[in-house]
């Protein structure tokens, strides 16, 4: 069977593979992942960030039990920390996750981030198409922890919930950061610790300041919740369809306009992994990435130059 068949038939093993490959950059598999970007489009994607510790993977475990409930598909992907050994992802988000490992309705995928920034890592969206294109009704990306300007998944999700918690200066961060401006729905965990109430307060006046600047129309939400205990988790997802339905009004209005960034985003870092791609494999296939850093090293000539150098031949063989 052709596995552009087997994956929209929900094989899992064939998914997985197909997903490793693009995962390993394999070209074959960025070629079949051609032929089923036409399935995606029907799942609503929603990406869950903040900074280390603040309870994402207990949060998205009860959001995908939730979401099971109401007998939904689910797909996720976990991005966590490269390890410094194997070069693999340190599976702590799907240890987390692990009661709905044997759940044919879950699909739960760990990703390395290898040196990628902004939170997710270089094969996440084409993971994500693959589990679009899968039938998965509601797709979970949980980012790494992220700091103050890795807010690359308001172009990769529908839906964005930052998630926060009292006591950490988060509320200072959001201040400073574009986190403020890319949450739709914003959650502050672990809600039975001091300054919760405080927390709150601040968010709540910090997005009556930037609402006149957002581009549509949401007001964005703040929930206190516990997840290990799942309080405030049921009102959190009623709040992520109460979105889902906003963007879809007015024959998907908003949803369009949503797309249009993430199409962008995506178009570009597919540009420029290529560019990249082409630029190493030819420095490196004549052998002169070697001669390159021992001319910068003994200062014969600088990064500087040699960088505009290729660029210049890029402009050339581009004809730009």
């Amino acid at each position: 069977m052709d596995i552009i068949q087997q994956v929209r038939q929900g094989d899992i093993r064939a998914t997985a593979r197909l997903m490793r490959d693009l995962d390993e950059g394999d070209p074959a598999a960025r070629e079949i992942l051609k032929g089923l970007y036409q399935y995606t489009g029907r799942a609503h994607i929603i990406g869950i960030t903040g900074s280390p510790g603040v309870g994402k993977s207990t949060l998205t475990d009860r959001m995908i039990h939730l979401l099971r409930q109401q007998s939904l598909t689910v797909g996720v992907v976990a991005v966590d920390p490269t390890s410094p050994f194997s070069g693999g992802a340190i599976l702590g988000d799907r240890i987390r996750m692990q009661r709905h490992a044997t759940d044919e309705g879950v699909f739960i995928r760990s990703l390395a981030t290898r040196g990628h920034f902004g939170g997710l890592t270089a094969s996440s969206r084409a993971v994500v198409n693959v589990l679009d294109a899968m039938g998965k009704d509601f797709i979970l990306v949980e980012t790494v922890g992220v700091g103050q300007d890795e807010v690359e998944i308001a172009s990769a999700a529908h839906t964005t919930i930052v998630v926060t918690v009292p006591g950490m200066g988060d509320d200072i961060q959001a201040i400073k950061a574009g986190i403020l401006e890319i949450g739709d729905l914003f959650v502050i965990n672990k809600a039975d610790r001091e300054g919760a109430d405080r927390t709150y307060q601040d968010l709540v006046n910090m997005i009556d300041l930037r609402q006149p600047n957002r581009e549509d129309g949401w007001r964005p939400l703040v929930f206190r919740t516990e997840a290990p205990k799942n309080l405030g988790v049921p009102e959190l997802m009623a709040a992520v369809f109460e979105h889902r339905d906003y963007l879809r009004r007015e024959g998907g209005r908003e949803l369009a306009r949503v797309m249009a960034p993430r199409l962008r985003g995506e178009l570009m870092d597919l540009i420029m992994q290529g560019i990249r791609e082409q630029i190493i494999s030819h420095m490196l296939s004549a052998n002169g990435m070697k001669q390159i850093l021992a001319d910068i090293a003994a200062k014969k000539t600088d990064p500087y130059s040699i960088s505009d150098e290729i660029v210049a031949q890029l402009r050339r063989r581009c004809d730009l």
